[in-house]
């Protein structure tokens, strides 16, 4: 996983929660990278799940919601380091449907070794988009904080449900209806 990820994850934690939250979590995670991370460098998926399943435990929030929190956070990076990734696009639907063979082609370039989930999408419409979200990382409810902030980048609203196609969540099945206001 990219230290992008671990980095901004940390100075999320560090804004919500206090520098010894962070210490706390490292502390408690015994990780191989001692809990030092570079943007650039390229760390094991068990260390985010460890500092995860840490502060679930301190804060009392569960993981998926800690995920959400933490995806709407990393939007405003995504959209602030890469604002021409979303310049291009002057609707969430076309954003979202466009993740798989546009954000993530760009998204590899940038970052070569990054190991991205795949998006498939089913249908679309201009007011409709069904896709399906896979990954062995099973963050889903990270793409859903993507998703919502999407729309919100855009002054705009949308239901947004979703289906584990795979009950340990590496399979799940977005539905989502863009609202008119």
């Amino acid at each position: 996983m990219k230290g992008i990820v671990f980095t901004e994850f940390l100075e999320l934690v560090e804004n919500k929660f206090g520098l010894d939250v962070v210490d706390k979590i490292i502390q408690q995670s015994s990780l191989q990278s001692q809990g030092v991370y570079t943007a650039i460098g390229t760390y094991d998926f068990s260390e985010m799940l460890s500092l995860l399943k840490h502060l679930s435990e301190h804060t009392q929030l569960s993981i998926d919601d800690l995920l959400l929190v933490y995806a709407e956070h990393f939007f405003s990076v995504l959209a602030n380091s890469y604002p021409d990734l979303i310049k291009k696009y002057k609707d969430p639907i076309e954003l979202l449907s466009s993740i798989e063979n546009h954000i993530h082609v760009e998204v590899q370039k940038i970052y070569p070794d990054a190991e991205l989930p795949t998006f498939e999408v089913l249908e679309k419409t201009d007011s409709t988009l069904v896709m399906v979200y896979k990954s062995s990382r099973a963050m889903y409810s990270f793409g859903l904080g993507l998703m919502n902030k999407t729309f919100e980048h855009f002054d705009a609203t949308a239901k947004i449900t979703f289906e584990k196609l795979k009950s340990d969540g590496t399979e799940v099945k977005f539905s989502i209806v863009k609202i008119n206001e």
